[in-house]
């Protein structure tokens, strides 16, 4: 098993989401993560989906999301193809700064940002990848967190041939 990122470039529409999720659901592979947002280019959106799986397995996921509806070119990237990063928002007591350096120590090692300072939580944020988000998460733990909140991974992919290529030759077409 190894992890792999897929992405897909479609229209944005309705139902589509259901569709594409429904190729993972029938092979029985759960999604680690799942980020869906607009792409560069006007009118095309873009899946950004985690698994993990062997190479024939994500080869045959790529040819089935291929074949759906509305689906333009789906993609397979190893984690050493794409430079990627997740967002995570940790809502922790106020006092926790107050109570001596251990919590701003804490956030400055992490080099986690405070977004928001109110008299009864504050709000951090840390951009990086799940293996940091998770420790800082863990770290806080001990000073305790009223509430945590992890997007899914964003990713822009390295070898740029393959994607630009397929892009330029669908802007072509339309």
């Amino acid at each position: 098993m190894e992890q792999f990122t897929i992405t897909v470039f479609s229209e944005n529409k309705t139902g589509l989401l259901s569709r594409v999720v429904s190729v993972f659901t029938r092979r029985h592979i759960n999604i680690d993560s799942l980020t869906v947002s607009r792409s560069s280019i006007e009118g095309i959106h873009r899946f950004t989906i985690v698994v993990q799986v062997d190479q024939e397995m994500v080869e045959k996921l790529v040819a089935q999301l291929d074949k759906q509806v509305d689906v333009i070119k789906a993609f397979f990237y190893r984690n050493e193809e794409i430079v990627y990063q997740e967002i995570a928002l940790y809502k922790i007591p106020a006092d926790a700064l107050s109570s001596g350096g251990q919590t701003e120590t804490i956030i400055r090692r992490f080099n986690a940002r405070i977004l928001e300072i109110n008299p009864e939580f504050i709000v951090l944020e840390k951009t990086g990848h799940p293996e940091e988000t998770e420790a800082l998460r863990l770290h806080l733990e001990k000073t305790g967190i009223y509430e945590f909140s992890r997007s899914g991974r964003i990713a822009i992919v390295r070898p740029m041939e393959k994607l630009n290529n397929y892009l330029k030759s669908f802007e072509a077409h339309n």
